[in-house]
């Protein structure tokens, strides 16, 4: 298992500050976050998603491809992933920031990967599996352990974490918001998808 200090220790202090309390607000894109496809889109899905959940695994293999097939890679959507923190918190850190690590080119390839090893996580000892999909994608030995001990970087996760929970109001994982509708209903196949697509961008769906 990964060492529990650092991040336990980022996660308190942020949970302590002065993010509580604040006001809920619409969902947005922010600096910071990761994207995909088209930024002039006109249609936006936002992501809510922790490496640790195995709802967001299970979004993950099963509708995302359509998702970006059909949507992402055709220049209709432009999607962008809010990483959040479930239990084990310090397992979704460690491999948010791998996967940051890893460069803007590689980071939602990490984080498919990262997402595709939760069944092989019931061995008990995950370190070793971040690893491997680290040195897969050019972060490795030194760098590897330097990325999930960068205080910064720590720091920087929660706080997007912790926003996604006290100011966007999202407190469950997977949840999408599609230009701004929260879509009520995680979409369990393609047609769903396109289901729930159609409904926030009809007029007055917004």
């Amino acid at each position: 298992m990964l060492s529990r200090r650092p991040f336990v220790a980022a996660i308190l202090l942020a949970a302590a500050g002065g993010l509580a309390g604040a006001a809920v607000a619409a969902p947005a894109t922010l600096p910071g976050d990761m994207t995909l496809g088209n930024p002039k889109a006109k249609i936006e899905v936002i992501e809510y998603a922790s490496l640790s959940c195995p709802h967001c695994a299970h979004f993950n293999e099963t509708i995302f491809p359509a998702l970006k097939a059909k949507y992402i890679d055709t220049g209709k959507v432009r999607y962008t992933l809010k990483e959040m923190l479930t239990e084990p918190a310090t397992v979704a850190a460690a491999g948010f920031l791998m996967a940051r690590c890893a460069g803007p080119d590689k980071y939602f390839k990490v984080v498919d990967e990262v997402f595709r090893s939760q069944p092989r996580w019931q061995q008990g000892n995950i370190k070793p599996i971040l690893q491997e999909i680290g040195a897969a994608n050019g972060v490795d030995g030194a760098k590897f352990d330097a990325c999930l001990q960068d205080q910064a970087a720590i720091n920087a996760v929660t706080a997007r974490a912790q926003r996604a929970s006290e100011q966007d109001g999202v407190n469950s994982t997977p949840t999408l918001f599609i230009n701004g509708k929260r879509v009520e209903t995680i979409p369990q196949t393609a047609a769903d998808l396109d289901a729930a697509i159609a409904a926030a961008t009809k007029p007055g769906g917004r």
